[in-house]
């Protein structure tokens, strides 16, 4: 029973693993519901298949400035020198990122993550968080110049767990209006970078997903946003490609082939540091976790059939046991503990103190328990001991006492073996020469 209860566990655990492997948001690879392969079929509709590239990972070298960018959800830092680099020779990027990593990027650009309307004005099912967003009314010198070219055909826009954008100088493109006295909020912001590239930034990524594009005015923004990506500019044809990434995919390469052996060695350093920091924030990765826990199925199994098929081993009582010498009391349990490999050697510098001071008193016929001070004044008095040996013995109590105020003030020392041998060695030394002087003196 037991054997089949660990194996069960086992096995669910791989399922939940594999589970978490077989998908994942924003992914370009399947139909499913919060997929984004139907804006693939849009980008392709609207400018044709040649021109729409689904990557692996982010390669500058092959970026050309009639290109754009399309970014979901990025779950690693996007390389800020690169991004503007290409922004500057030309280049458009799209980034849309609610709770991703693409907030480095956007800090560098002056553009800050905001709080969604708690209340906006409008949403479906009453739900607060698929707020209902309209296209910004531009306005230059106090005349409204209309809407974005990007949304032209939009109406309404329908989020999913939104963020806001704020920046002091570039296009609002779309406002998720607020009610009860609370204020708009911008969901996407655009501008010119360098007077040559684009830069449109949105708190939505959700808003492009399968689901989502089944609203009029979500598709009619992805539209416009393909559009506003690779149409001609106002000093030429451009006819780039479209490139679309999500997720976590990697980065390599330099803008215009700009790279040095000195960079390559940065971007690997940068990519382990990342990759540490996931791990950190996200835990192992899934197929590592797959893998883990089919070697704790192994692990399992191979435990279950050792200790099934291990005969029977005898063990002696405890009652019956013979008591442990640390658990002792006495002489011989004080020896125990002292001499046990856990004890701090500063206890055997606390015993060597207590032997030594208690050995003096008495020699002197002084009082039990006499301090070291009390005792000193008598030994200069009885003259037990010559100038060095008595030296000796007032460096040997101060470095005692200095041990010992540390155990009481819960501090740490260090304690050498040789530290107690000799100290050892001088308590008698000490003690025979008072005992000497004394049995002179009678």
């Amino acid at each position: 029973m037991r054997v089949q209860a660990l194996v069960t566990w086992s096995v669910l655990a791989i399922c939940l693993c594999w589970a978490g492997v077989a998908g994942a948001s924003f992914s370009f690879d399947d139909d499913g519901w919060d997929s984004a392969t139907e804006l693939v079929r849009i980008a392709r509709s609207r400018i044709g298949a040649d021109r729409v590239v689904v990557p692996r990972e982010l390669d500058w070298e092959a970026l050309r400035p009639a290109d754009g960018i399309i970014i979901l959800h990025p779950e690693r830092k996007l390389d800020y020198v690169e991004s503007l680099a290409f922004l500057r020779a030309g280049g458009r990027i799209a980034l849309l990122d609610d709770y991703g990593r693409g907030v480095s990027l956007l800090e560098r650009f002056r553009i800050q993550r905001v709080e969604a309307p708690r209340n906006p004005a409008e949403s479906i099912r009453d739900n607060p968080h698929l707020a209902v967003a309209v296209p910004a009314i531009q306005v230059v010198a106090g005349q409204e110049q209309g809407r974005h070219p990007i949304v032209a055909g939009v109406s309404q826009l329908v989020t999913n767990h939104p963020t806001g954008l704020v920046h002091p100088n570039l296009t609002p493109v779309l406002t998720i209006p607020g009610a009860r006295n609370e204020p708009d909020v911008t969901l996407a912001v655009t501008g010119i970078i360098a007077d040559r590239g684009r830069l449109l930034a949105m708190g939505d990524p959700s808003a492009v997903i399968n689901l989502m594009l089944r609203y009029p005015g979500n598709r009619a923004f992805a539209e416009g946003l393909v559009d506003y990506l690779v149409e001609d500019d106002s000093w030429g044809a451009r006819g780039g490609k479209l490139y679309l990434l999500a997720n976590d995919f990697p980065q390599r390469g330099s803008y215009e082939g700009r790279g040095t052996l000195a960079r390559r060695l940065r971007e690997q350093v940068d990519n382990l540091r990342e990759q540490v920091t996931d791990l950190h924030r996200s835990g192992i990765p899934n197929t590592a976790a797959l893998a883990l826990a089919a070697l704790a199925v192994l692990a399992t199994i191979g435990w279950v059939a050792s200790t099934s098929t291990r005969p029977y081993r005898r063990t002696t009582p405890r009652f019956a046991r013979q008591t442990d010498l640390v658990a002792q009391g006495g002489v011989a349990g004080r020896a125990a503990l002292l001499a046990a490999p856990t004890t701090h050697r500063a206890l055997a510098v606390l015993e060597l103190k207590s032997a030594l001071e208690e050995g003096l008193a008495e020699r002197l016929g002084l009082r039990t328990g006499a301090g070291a001070a009390e005792i000193l004044v008598e030994i200069d008095r009885q003259e037990a001991l010559g100038r060095r040996s008595s030296d000796l013995l007032r460096e040997l109590l101060h470095e005692m006492q200095r041990a010992e105020a540390a155990v009481v003030a819960s501090q740490p020392i260090r304690v050498t073996k040789k530290m107690i041998e000799r100290m050892h060695v001088q308590v008698e030394s000490i003690l025979q020469e008072v005992a000497g002087q004394r049995g002179a003196g009678t």
